[in-house]
């Protein structure tokens, strides 16, 4: 999960001149979508259909291995096999004795099943354990009309007002109307329409969630009275995470 200031900067021009907010996540290798969604239908329009409604996700999901991270693998009867790897830019790390093997989307446990599988050529019934030594920071993102827009570390319960706080506050241009993406499933992201004014004069406190890992809160400069409640997870300013 990371994004270059400028890349950031250049969403914030964007909603300065436009009421449309986009939002995205760099597309696979094999994604061929090149469109950015666009904040043009009622949230409770009728007209979205049942099969774009994201399928629930798992209540406690587990973290998805990602470029970057560094791996231990070790075999308990095996300790000679026993390596530290970091998965690479295309997803694969390298083994000795196996190959390269692709990685990059799995959790750990779906990891330690794949060097099993791939070891028993040359093992019988092999104990194997993986343990992350380095991976993603939970991060969050925040643009539009905001002091700092970029990326920022992702801390305990942050909120969504804390966010902005930690993204420089608001600039004299901005409204009160937040939105915030959230990745909802493989291919969807939601997003929901906060008002920050309740949330300043403690109205409705419910309206200040707290932000999960690739958040992303927009403060546009116009007010938006249309938008889609769920839009493509495709290209975009970053690389989930979650969202």
């Amino acid at each position: 999960m990371r994004v270059t200031k400028k890349s950031v900067l250049g969403l914030t021009v964007l909603l300065a001149v436009t009421p449309v907010v986009l939002w995205g996540q760099q597309l696979p290798a094999t994604a061929t979508s090149r469109s950015a969604p666009e904040l043009t239908g009622s949230p409770d329009s009728s007209s979205q259909s049942d099969a774009n409604r994201p399928v629930p996700q798992h209540r406690n999901p587990r973290y998805i291995v990602q470029r970057d991270d560094i791996l231990v693998i070790s075999f308990a009867l095996s300790p000679e096999l026993n390596q530290t790897v970091t998965v690479q830019p295309d997803g694969y790390i390298t083994l000795p004795s196996v190959g390269d093997l692709h990685v990059q989307g799995m959790t750990v446990p779906e990891v330690v099943d794949a060097l099993k599988k791939a070891y028993t050529k040359t093992l019988h019934d092999p104990i194997i354990t993986v343990d992350l030594k380095d991976f993603q920071k939970p991060l969050f993102f925040a643009g539009g009309q905001v002091g700092k827009p970029g990326q920022f570390d992702l801390r305990y319960d942050t909120t969504v007002s804390q966010g902005i706080a930690i993204a420089g506050g608001l600039t004299p241009a901005a409204k009160t109307q937040v939105f915030l993406y959230r990745r909802v499933s493989s291919d969807l992201v939601e997003v929901k329409q906060l008002q920050l004014k309740d949330i300043m004069h403690g109205k409705n406190a419910n309206e200040d969630v707290r932000l999960q890992p690739g958040d992303m809160i927009i403060v546009p400069e116009t007010f938006i009275s249309k938008f889609r409640k769920y839009v493509p997870y495709t290209i975009g300013i970053y690389n989930h995470g979650i969202p």
